[in-house]
């Protein structure tokens, strides 16, 4: 009976329906192709006119973007999202974007001002309180919009990413996969934001919570567009927290696009703000004692300075720094899924991740197997990354290919033995791109698919008996 009261009162009455008036008649008529043409191009302009690209490559629809690497006739400056809107930057400096395989200018990016970045803030504290009392249900349906949203933009996503970062189409497809991966694990947090109780005697216990942190910033890398700022934007808003996101000023695109989901999905005015820039907005950042925490991934050197002076005035930092992948290969693996698969880790996405193997340690009789390895190198195709078949796409700059030049020629000058060196290839369709990778010859991480197979421990050292291997020769 209580359940029935209950249900009485949430339900509103039902009404009859007043009679309608009897209307003659009217012989139905098929609109024609012509009306329905008209009509279609009406609705499509009216939503045109709503719609605002926000950076040259964050088209405005799942169905619309970039599918070439041809010249942008009217590259857009990239906007901030600031308070839920995409505002245009009064910066002085910007920072000129270009399609590394072709080096054609895609966009600006802007290094905002001051007053834009403390606009940022301030619009993030204004919605941290009403954000923190929301309730984890209410969080969590967000969520599963925002993950439906950014399944349906997946390829709209991959391809600001080939355009700007130079990743092949399917290898930034995967880098969309990664990150959502994520934002569907931000989905079952209700089961991971329960506090504990510790009954420590008959007259008491111990209580603890979780409570949000309040304003956090997420500082990316240019190697992942999509995945790194994916690690941060579910995790950090479902738990209650208002983010600051940096996203590497060589590509925003697809941060930007995630932003727009972001918006789409119902985050309130103020929960996700993106800003751009260099250095002095990551000094912004560590300084302002309205963030209390940063996540950082990046290189060694910029992680360590972040770490340490955020850490200095009291903040929370995690700093995901460069690292190096090295594999040893023994005598009684299976040879051809070995050669696989150093193949793919240390050529794939041309080099420029974490993870890429970058050291290959060859013992005993597996040093016989180079040749077959240096083939399979051999036929990985090297193109754009819109190219049907490509394999590797370019590199992020033209000082990332001096940097991997120099690298290779200082070990040929150490004595190096070069396998296969792929200096100077250019594909003919995009002669002007960063067309070689990054190499791994040094101590620190250093981006890029090429190999450095150091003396098996079988054979006496001997310092000037080295093989580099590079991927693109054709």
């Amino acid at each position: 009976m209580d359940a029935r009261r209950l249900l009485a009162r949430t339900i509103p009455a039902l009404t009859t329906r007043a009679a309608l008036p009897q209307v003659a008649a009217r012989p139905f008529k098929m609109a024609s192709r012509t009306d329905t043409h008209r009509i279609a191009a009406r609705r499509l302009h009216a939503t045109s006119q709503q719609l605002q690209a926000v950076t040259a490559t964050a088209a405005t629809s799942p169905q619309d973007f970039p599918t070439t690497h041809e010249q942008i006739s009217q590259p857009v400056d990239t906007q901030n999202f600031i308070d839920n809107e995409f505002v245009s930057s009064k910066a002085t400096t910007w920072i000129d974007l270009h399609d590394p395989a072709t080096n054609n200018l895609v966009t600006r990016v802007p290094q905002p001002t001051t007053e834009e970045l403390e606009a940022a803030v301030e619009s993030a504290e204004k919605a941290f309180p009403a954000w923190r009392a929301t309730s984890i249900m209410a969080k969590q349906q967000i969520m599963f919009k925002l993950t439906g949203l950014i399944r349906e933009n997946w390829d709209r996503l991959a391809a600001s990413i080939t355009l700007e970062q130079g990743k092949t189409f399917a290898d930034a497809k995967g880098d969309v996969l990664r990150g959502l991966q994520v934002a569907e694990t931000a989905c079952g947090i209700t089961t991971q934001m329960t506090g504990e109780v510790l009954e420590v005697a008959k007259d008491m216990e111990t209580r603890s919570y979780r409570e949000p942190l309040g304003i956090v910033a997420a500082i990316c890398p240019f190697n992942f567009p999509a995945m790194i700022p994916l690690w941060s934007i579910p995790l950090a808003t479902i738990t209650g927290n208002c983010l600051i996101l940096k996203p590497s000023e060589r590509d925003p695109g697809a941060a930007m696009i995630l932003a727009e989901l972001c918006k789409r999905a119902g985050f309130p005015d103020g929960v996700v703000n993106v800003v751009h820039g260099g250095a002095k907005t990551v000094d912004f950042i560590i300084d302002d004692p309205a963030i209390k925490a940063i996540s950082f991934v990046g290189s060694n050197r910029a992680g360590e300075y972040i770490f340490s002076r955020g850490s200095a005035q009291g903040k929370r930092v995690q700093a995901n720094l460069g690292a190096k992948n090295h594999a040893a290969v023994l005598p009684d693996c299976n040879k051809n899924h070995a050669l696989n698969a150093i193949a793919g880790a240390a050529f794939g996405a041309a080099g420029q991740r974490c993870m890429a193997l970058s050291t290959l340690v060859m013992v005993g009789e597996t040093k016989e197997w180079l040749p077959e390895l240096a083939d399979r190198a051999k036929a990985l195709k090297v193109d754009g990354g819109f190219e049907e078949g490509a394999d590797l796409g370019p590199v992020i700059s033209p000082q990332s290919k001096q940097r991997i030049e120099s690298l290779i020629a200082s070990a040929e000058e150490d004595g190096a033995t070069i396998l296969l060196d792929g200096r100077g290839y250019r594909p003919d369709k995009y002669p002007n791109g960063n067309w070689v990778s990054d190499s791994t010859i040094s101590r620190s991480p250093v981006f890029l698919p090429v190999q450095r197979l150091p003396n098996p421990p079988d054979r006496p050292h001997n310092n000037n008996e080295r093989h580099i291997f590079h991927e693109m020769l054709h």
